[in-house]
């Protein structure tokens, strides 16, 4: 099966459709699947929910989306940085459900490795909790958190082999791997692409079978959210 696809846009074709529920892989800005933001954002698709642990931030990242009005609602663990994401939730334009960091990575654990639900500590007693099952083990609270099983993921990475086995490179591992496992198809995107049998298989982190489709993004301009300098010392 041949999963090597020339761009974006031609690895998502067939795929999109308005209202999908979208897993994106990434934090802040490092390991954002950006041309794949891109060609969904040049398809027009709307009313889409995305599940990321962040919003990106003003026009990069799934700030691109926001500023489209594709989105409808984001489940996400942290959302400052991003004026636009603050302006659509506070003017009720945006949908949003809030799920802590842990909780988030474990749902799309979970749904990729077909549980439909698990229960945790974190958020009893606060408004996570609010509207969920609540049971007792050893005398303490636990919640019910649903895994999550998304229509299609997008992720991004570092290295893969034609096979679509993937390597991850350090911080950009973060969600990309309990996120491409959550969806139903996942397309991911990688600076490099080798022939199968080039990489050790030690060193892979997400195998090949959950790889669907597969794109070489490269050339990256690799942003971060702030640049801070110290002052230069007086000579």
């Amino acid at each position: 099966m041949n999963k090597l696809f020339p761009n974006a846009a031609a690895a998502l074709e067939g795929v999109l459709k308005d209202g999908m529920l979208i897993c994106a892989g990434g934090f802040g800005l490092c390991g954002i699947p950006e041309r794949l933001i891109d060609a969904i954002r040049d398809s027009g698709v709307k009313d889409l929910t995305f599940v990321s642990n962040n919003a990106g931030i003003d026009n990069e990242g799934l700030g691109k989306l926001l500023r489209t009005r594709q989105v409808k609602k984001m489940i996400s663990s942290y959302v400052g940085e991003n004026k636009e994401f603050e302006r659509q939730y506070l003017s009720g334009e945006l949908e949003v459900e809030f799920c802590p960091q842990g909780t988030l990575a474990e749902r799309c654990r979970a749904g990729g490795a077909g549980i439909p639900g698990f229960y945790t500590k974190t958020g009893v007693g606060t408004q996570v909790a609010e509207g969920k099952e609540v049971k007792i083990f050893d005398g303490e609270e636990y919640i019910l958190e649903r895994g999550i099983v998304a229509d299609l993921s997008i992720v991004k990475g570092w290295k893969a082999d034609e096979a679509g086995n993937l390597i991850f490179r350090k911080t950009a591992r973060n969600f990309n791997q309990p996120m491409a496992t959550a969806g139903k198809l996942c397309v991911a995107e990688v600076e490099e692409i080798v022939p199968v049998g080039s990489l050790d298989p030690d060193q892979i982190h997400l195998p090949g079978i959950y790889i669907n489709r597969l794109i070489l993004g490269a050339p990256y301009d690799k942003k971060i959210e702030f640049v801070t300098t110290r002052e230069r010392a007086a000579a």
